[in-house]
């Protein structure tokens, strides 16, 4: 029988960005039709898919070796689970999202414990009763299926506990933040007895590592120009990389390559400054992975 990893994606907003981040890292996930288990170009691992807040409960009780989920379905369930690696990524930013208490503007709930006997809506319902109890604030906390924030609004609850990003859709709906519960972001999890596992563990160290390589790549570029041996040590000096630039002469020449990496927020400005000092014929390229 060959050994064969059980690794869970997860369903719903993380699918796409789960299975692309995979691709960078060398694994192609195909997802057909309303299948839950999908086919991946490695005869040593089988997917399945389900949804993040359940991913938890899968990989504890050994449904699943592996898997993706965020910290905070994680918390929510009280799983017991062995935490691989931190990945942050989103489609909108390389941020954490939070999960944050919003009330009304003009509310007179300014403080969490404002909310003494009031009511909560909220996804995250256990770990949200858990966060007031361990304050000793009674609340009264109920699970909200989706358009949390119109839950305030019309009344139906005096705060809500929901995640974001940047804010900026709970201050659409007229809510403010007046209190953060918590960070999250995805991270790879595996059961326990799989880790202890010669052959799992290592296919779900090669998985981190070349997942961690896929994120860092996407946040630096790789940049190559020419320059003339007086500009050199100008050139070198304005350019930051992992290590050191690598610098090779060019045949039967003056001149030279200079190569390196750089954080992709700054070769907007780096660029022109290079170009300043005399360097020629820049190339900036993407990176796939960075290990």
């Amino acid at each position: 029988m060959k050994n064969v990893l059980k690794l869970g994606i997860p369903k719903g907003s993380l699918q796409d960005a789960t299975i692309a981040l995979f691709k960078r890292s060398g694994w192609k996930i195909n997802v057909s039709g309303r299948s839950y288990f999908p086919e991946i170009n490695d005869d040593n691992i089988e997917c399945a898919i389900c949804r993040a807040q359940e991913m938890s409960r899968y990989v504890e009780n050994g449904t699943m070796d592996a898997g993706l989920t965020g910290k905070d379905w994680i918390a929510e369930n009280n799983s017991d689970v062995h935490i691989v690696a931190d990945l942050v990524y989103s489609k909108v930013s390389a941020r954490p999202a939070r999960w944050v208490l919003a009330v009304p503007y003009k509310s007179s709930i300014k403080k969490l414990e404002d909310l003494e006997g009031k009511k909560i809506a909220t996804e995250l319902v256990e770990f949200t009763r858990r966060y007031f109890a361990e304050r000793g604030i009674n609340v009264k906390v109920e699970f909200s299926w989706g358009a949390t924030e119109a839950k305030v609004v019309s009344g139906l609850a005096d705060a809500i506990v929901e995640v974001t990003e940047t804010g900026s859709t709970i201050r659409a709906h007229g809510l403010e933040i007046i209190h953060e519960l918590m960070q999250t972001n995805t991270q790879l999890i595996a059961n326990h007895e799989a880790w202890k596992d010669e052959f799992k563990r290592g296919k779900i160290e090669q998985i981190a590592l070349l997942l961690k390589g896929a994120l860092l790549g996407e946040k630096l570029v790789g940049i190559k120009m020419n320059v003339p041996e007086n500009c050199l040590e100008k050139i070198v000096s304005l350019l930051p990389s992992l290590n050191a630039p690598t610098v090779s002469p060019l045949y039967q020449s003056t001149w030279f390559s200079v190569e390196s990496v750089v954080d992709s927020s700054l070769v907007r400005d780096l660029i022109p400054e290079l170009l300043k000092h005399g360097a020629e014929g820049i190339i900036e390229y993407p990176l796939n992975k960075v290990v």
